[in-house]
């Protein structure tokens, strides 16, 4: 007979940096310790009905991870520029919610390397080191520069993507761990290589708008995985509305089951109840 170990609306992973993330699944008022459901038989079922993450009303369907569409059309946090800062639309003078562009676009971001499924750049707030490392199932992170805005990030960020990756292939990511690199050796040459174009940003915003963190911190990361999968099946709630299997391991915002994957945060709003089998 399963037992239920929590229901109702899901969010997103929390996490914690420990010597293996720590990691607790929301349902409801519940934070529910995934870490101590290694090697136990779950069920994920999902109950048919769906809340905005903003406004909870009830919606059909989920757009841009867990909102309804009148608030996917309204919020700034749903707009394109956050997808692609360097389209910065407070710059441009149209942000759907300027006060909200200047809560938490006018502010210090942190442009960075990560090892995920292979070296690639990133930006995240200051505020959000080392969660966003963690929600992408990186194995090693670095900051390497601290800007003044979103914008800026952006920016540099496009700067190097003609050097390195930008995205991460999340299927060799929960395949296994990427080889380890230097990071502080790729910042230097990256560093090296756009030296034209962070000069041409110095000059637009600033010395200070722009602050090179040379030989930061590097943060290491393991994950709570017992076994990497050798082919990525990914489950959708929406047409399968059940997942059963062995909890294997837990990556990024990816629970590994022995039957297949299923990314949490895509499923925010959505209500689940969490039942252990064995």
């Amino acid at each position: 007979m399963p037992q239920t170990l929590a229901a109702g609306a899901v969010r997103k992973m929390k996490t914690e940096l420990a010597e293996q993330v720590q990691y607790k699944l929301p349902l409801g008022d519940t934070k529910l310790p995934m870490n101590d459901l290694l090697g136990k038989t779950l069920s994920l079922s999902y109950a048919g009905q769906i809340n905005c993450i903003a406004c909870d009303r009830k919606t059909n369907k989920s757009f841009s991870q867990g909102f309804c569409y009148p608030c996917f059309k309204r919020l700034a946090q749903c707009d394109s520029c956050i997808v692609s800062p360097e389209k910065c639309h407070y710059d441009a003078g149209t942000c759907r919610e300027p006060a909200w562009g200047e809560e938490n676009c006018l502010i210090d971001h942190i442009v960075y390397l990560s090892n995920t499924s292979g070296v690639k750049v990133g930006i995240t707030r200051h505020s959000q080191v080392p969660t966003r490392w963690m929600d992408q199932g990186a194995t090693q992170a670095q900051p390497i520069f601290r800007v003044s805005t979103r914008l800026q990030s952006g920016l540099v960020e496009t700067a190097f993507k003609s050097h390195v990756a930008d995205k991460t292939s999340w299927q060799a990511m929960l395949k296994g761990d990427a080889e380890p690199v230097d990071l502080e050796q790729r910042r230097q040459q990256l560093t090296a290589d756009c030296a034209a174009e962070l000069a041409q940003l110095r000059e637009r915003y600033g010395l200070q708008a722009i602050t090179e963190l040379e030989g930061a911190e590097e943060t290491r990361i393991s994950y709570p995985v017992l076994e990497h999968p050798s082919k990525v099946k990914s489950f959708n709630l929406d047409k399968a509305p059940l997942v059963e299997g062995t909890l294997q391991g837990i990556k990024g915002q990816y629970l590994i089951f022995d039957t297949g994957v299923i990314n949490m945060r895509k499923y925010a709003g959505y209500h689940l109840e969490v039942a252990q089998i064995d």
